[in-house]
């Protein structure tokens, strides 16, 4: 067996703690609602980037680079000066909501390389300019810029054009679970030789005022060149490092006089280490030689085209030559790590795709985050500390006080959003689930454990607001992720996550049935759903103009989480046939699901429209005709997904279900035949359960297909091209609302404009519409075809259609017949330049034209689905009931 699946065998068995160390620390601690203690919830503004250098934090830490254990109890991370900058660089800086003409956005270059699911080794790039940062000048170009111009990048400030930047590769190795060497090789692009401070730094995260952690740690100068860190619950580690650098204590508490203009109540402060390098300030630094925080501080010239490497090794023992094995712990865990890329990437034949592929899971790795919030303690406030305004108490997340989170998450994007999202996190544990099933089972079931889901039986959405909707998608990864699970182990399954699982997913479909369908009439006003601007107006607020709003796309994703729930129910059925039972309870919801789609109310209104052929939303206002949006947007398409394929023999192994089904069959026939054929046996004799009979269905592939609506080179546009020559509107209340074609960056605020539903290509949306035409090809098989394009006269199968979108989606990433890479547009140091051209960026959606990076860059998190799409693309076997090589068969 591989050392790396080997260490996760141990780790699961509880044999060895391999993932007691990880890359845990977050990319930005500041401007999060954890750490906002102000009467109006400005979370940007109540901790900034200039405050964190000298404030402690209360629920978690940042670094570049960085690792903690998994409680976030000690934390090491790297800082650098060039010399040149007004203080030294040991966070990574950006934009806030309110600043950046498209949001909130780094304004960094960094990429995360490589990385093991139990990080036994680990790699990212940090790029540092050697001439002053130019934090100004990005914040200023960003508050000047509007809604229709791009985001001001530091690529754009012209640093990086002569080269004049280091390339700092910060590696990880583990020697065992807790033996861990760091290594730090700062290259210099640039043509004349250069000064870099490089500070390898540890602290221990701010515990000791909590009235939890009775015992204070202590960092202590142990030798010349190693540290002591001691804890009382995790005992004795030593940090040895190379060569002689100066050691310099003080202690992660807050700089007062800086920060709030009152008396320090500590003598030796967080910015300690920060004003000694930069100012040679020395009075906040402990003599003593110990504190909280600590860095061994490197002055390197580095010469043109030379690099530095820095090396050090965490362990609990003391060595006699504790540097000695670094070369050789570095080497033997990167030959791991590519051993158990090789075997999972056996099938990927191009180099192209190897590295993406390996960069994705890389990137989904590192966005792992220590994240620690307890709502009730946050209202209240720590005991013996400054009570929070009384405004909280009924402001964020106040009906929310059950929540404890104290775990380690997959974050979409560990800057941008360091918080974990319903909807995200489902779909990041698909592609994981290929490395390290059992993350992706645990992180799955964390969300529906009792501490984090409402008494009611709610998700929780995001920190901004828990209370949010996301679409109910969490029982399809739960699903999917059960089966390629099952497959990996040779067909055995783990039934108890899946029944884990169930019984809270049915509490959360009756959350759903009790809070979002008003009218009990099965269809759903699901509201903001992680859809930003999909709409003319914010979907959770449609009561503003005195209406309500029928959705298409929440009633669609709740039939799709009904045959979710129907499908493991079937599953389970296979260890206990009990579950038939749920299964014709699913069952029912969705039949009465697709019935009140096509009579709302009993009122003969549908929400397809026979005209257009499409799905609408339905905005109703007291007294007035109902009328239909009609917004040719991903809302119209989401309906596809409601779609599961059954085998017929199954029915026969399950008389209870199959005499549900023949009641439907002949009670209610209006029911059953708003569904697909569902009595003919199709291909493989399977049985297909869908909204959508197959006049339907062609009719929404038609434009989905077609260029001049949603398909564009890269993928499945969010919203119709249609729209670019013909603007939606519609008048309401006086106001005229709506909706164009907008397929790069937002142009409107709605949702503070830091994303955008209005044409872009969105990884998440393109997954579930190539796994629905797969599903639909098992029922349909080879004599089922669908012109592809639309107007081109070349008809193809679901399955090769299914294909042709996943290498859409993949060639954002891929080098053109031109040698680029569209997610980088028109940039040639990027596209060119051999220190840039090969490391990429996950952003969070793509230009629906160019397939450009938009959004949050390193939104590896469900864009990593992109993994998944590799993986799968490659997947080719002999199925003997087609006689053919076919794709997409799992």
């Amino acid at each position: 067996m591989l050392a790396e699946k080997i260490r996760l065998q141990e780790d699961r068995e509880w044999k060895k703690h391999w993932k007691k160390w990880g890359p845990y620390l977050t990319d930005r601690q500041w401007g999060t609602v954890r750490e906002d203690y102000s009467p109006d919830g400005a979370a940007w503004e109540n901790v900034t980037h200039d405050d964190a250098r000298s404030k402690a934090y209360r629920w978690g830490e940042e670094g570049i680079g960085g690792i903690s254990d998994y409680k976030q109890k000690l934390c090491l991370a790297w800082g650098f000066w060039n010399g040149k900058d007004p203080f030294i660089k040991e966070r990574l800086y950006g934009v806030t909501g309110n600043q950046g003409n498209h949001g909130e956005d780094v304004k960094e270059l960094y990429y995360y390389l490589d990385s093991t699911p139990t990080h036994s080794y680990m790699k990212m790039l940090y790029k540092y300019p050697q001439a002053e940062y130019p934090y100004k000048k990005l914040l200023e170009e960003n508050l000047r810029r509007g809604k229709s111009e791009p985001e001001f990048e530091l690529i754009d400030t012209g640093l990086f054009d002569e080269d004049n930047y280091f390339d700092i590769f910060i590696e990880y190795a583990k020697n065992d679970a807790e033996d861990i060497i760091a290594c730090a090789t700062i290259h210099n692009r640039g043509a004349e030789a250069a000064y870099i401070c490089v500070m390898p730094t540890v602290w221990f995260r701010k515990t000791w005022f909590t009235g939890h952690e009775p015992f204070m740690p202590k960092l202590s100068k142990q030798n010349e060149n190693t540290i002591r860190a001691y804890n009382a619950k995790s005992g004795n580690y030593t940090i040895a490092f190379c060569d002689s650098p100066e050691l310099k204590f003080c202690d992660n508490e807050t700089n007062r006089e800086k920060i709030y203009n009152i008396g320090n109540e500590k003598k030796y402060l967080k910015d300690a280490i920060n004003d000694y390098v930069v100012d040679g300030d020395s009075r906040h630094l402990n003599p003593d030689n110990v504190g909280t925080k600590a860095a061994a501080i490197y002055h390197l010239e580095i010469p043109a085209g030379g690099s530095k490497c820095i090396k050090l090794r965490l362990a609990h023992q003391n060595f006699e030559d504790p540097l000695d094995i670094c070369d050789a712990t570095l080497e033997k865990a990167k030959a791991e790590a590519d051993e158990f890329y090789e075997e999972l990437q056996e099938r990927v034949t191009d180099p192209d795709l190897k590295r993406i592929q390996r960069q994705a899971y890389a990137g989904m790795m590192w966005s792992k985050q220590f994240y620690y919030y307890d709502v009730e303690r946050w209202l209240e406030g720590d005991p013996g500390r400054y009570k929070p305004p009384v405004s909280r108490k009924k402001g964020r997340n106040s009906n929310w006080k059950h929540l404890q989170n104290y775990d380690i998450i997959s974050m979409p994007d560990k800057w941008e959003y360091p918080w974990y999202a319903a909807w995200d996190l489902a779909f990041h544990c698909i592609p994981i689930a290929r490395i390290d099933p059992e993350f992706a089972k645990e992180q799955l079931l964390l969300l529906l454990n009792e501490w984090y889901m409402h008494p009611n039986g709610q998700i929780p959405a995001y920190e901004w607001n828990f209370s949010d909707v996301n679409p109910p998608v969490h029982a399809y990864a739960v699903q999917r992720v059960f089966q390629i699970d099952k497959k990996a182990n040779d067909g055995v399954g783990d039934y108890e996550f899946l029944e884990r699982a169930l019984h809270k997913l049915m509490l959360n479909f009756t959350w759903w049935v009790n809070q979002k369908d008003s009218d009990g009439q099965n269809i759903f006003e699901g509201g903001f759903l992680g859809l930003d601007n999909i709409s003319v107006f914010d979907r959770s607020h449609a009561q503003k103009y005195q209406g309500k709003l029928e959705q298409a796309d929440a009633t669609s994703w709740m039939a799709m989480f009904s045959l979710n729930l129907l499908r493991i129910s079937l599953d389970l059925c296979e260890s206990n046939k009990v579950y038939q039972f749920t299964a014709t309870k699913f069952l029912e919801h969705f039949l009465y699901i697709a019935g009140a789609m096509s009579n709302i109310s009993a009122e003969g209104i549908s929400l397809w429209d026979d005209e257009d052929n499409f799905f609408y939303d339905v905005f109703h206002v007291p007294g007035k005709e109902s009328k239909r949006m009609k917004v040719r947007s991903i809302v119209g398409l989401i309906p596809l997904f409601a779609v599961e394929p059954i085998r017929e023999d199954l029915f026969d192994q399950l008389p209870e279900f199959k005499k549900r089904l023949e009641f439907f069959l002949r009670e209610k026939p209006k029911l059953a035949a708003l569904v697909s054929s569902w009595i003919q046996p199709g291909f493989d004799k399977r049985r297909l359960f869908s909204l959508l009979r197959g006049h339907r269905m062609k009719s929404i592939l038609h434009k989905m297909l077609d260029s001049d609506e949603f398909l564009s080179d890269f993928g499945i546009r969010s919203l119709s091209k249609y729209h670019l020559e013909n603007p939606y509107a519609m008048k309401i209340g006086g106001d005229v609302l709506s909706i164009k074609y907008t397929p790069g960056e937002s142009d409107t605020v709605m949702f503070g404009g830091n994303s955008n539903w209005r044409g872009p290509i969105w990884f998440p949306i393109n997954y579930l519409i190539i796994e629905s035409l797969k599903k639909f090809d098992f029922y349909y098989g080879g004599d089922f075809s669908i012109e592809y394009p639309t107007g081109s006269g070349r008809y193809m199968t679901m399955d090769i259609i299914a294909k042709e979108l996943s290498l859409r989606c993949m060639k954002i990433f891929m080098r053109d017949k031109n040698g680029n890479r569209p997610v980088y547009g028109t940039n040639k140091k990027f596209q060119e330049d051999p220190h840039f051209k090969d490391y990429i960026l996950f952003y969070e959606y793509f230009h629906g034209d160019s397939g450009l990076g938009l959004g949050a860059s390193h939104q590896t998190g469900w864009t990593g689905l992109v993994a998944e799409m590799i993986h799968k693309y490659y997947k080719i076997r002999e199925d003997k009931e087609h006689d053919s090589k076919t794709l997409f068969r799992s």
